[in-house]
């Protein structure tokens, strides 16, 4: 079923929040490490979960405009994801085997919403 502009909404949704199932388990054990990891752990949290609550409200959207600024959000906030993991992984308080998945997931949402972005603003449709 595809959603608003191209974007298959249920996957899309599914992604996200599946990831954000992810985040909260990174989450738990950031908090377990104490230190630097406990104390930016409520970071990662905050933007790995926004990604898709943003998209629920892109999916409710009442306008073209509207609908695009909340999948901006989940971009930007997608973006703060990436961020967030490198700098565990290069700070040395994650191990990159231990947020592989989770990079690549933001990564790739990072990818998908940004087309999401490109396809709603050239599109004719009217929200």
């Amino acid at each position: 079923m595809n959603g608003p502009y191209g974007m298959d909404s249920k996957e899309i949704a599914e992604r996200a929040f599946r990831f954000g199932c992810r985040i909260i388990k990174l989450y738990e054990n950031l908090l377990k490490k104490g230190g630097a990891a406990r104390a930016l752990a409520p970071q990662i949290l905050d933007s790995g979960t926004s990604i898709g609550a943003n998209l629920e409200e892109a999916a409710a959207g009442q306008t073209k405009p509207d609908f695009i600024a909340k999948v901006c959000i989940s971009r930007k906030e997608a973006r703060q994801t990436v961020y967030w993991l490198r700098l565990f992984v290069e700070s040395g308080l994650s191990l990159r085997s231990e947020v592989e998945w989770e990079l690549d997931e933001a990564e790739q949402l990072v990818r998908i919403l940004t087309a999401i972005i490109i396809t709603a603003r050239s599109s004719t449709r009217r929200g």
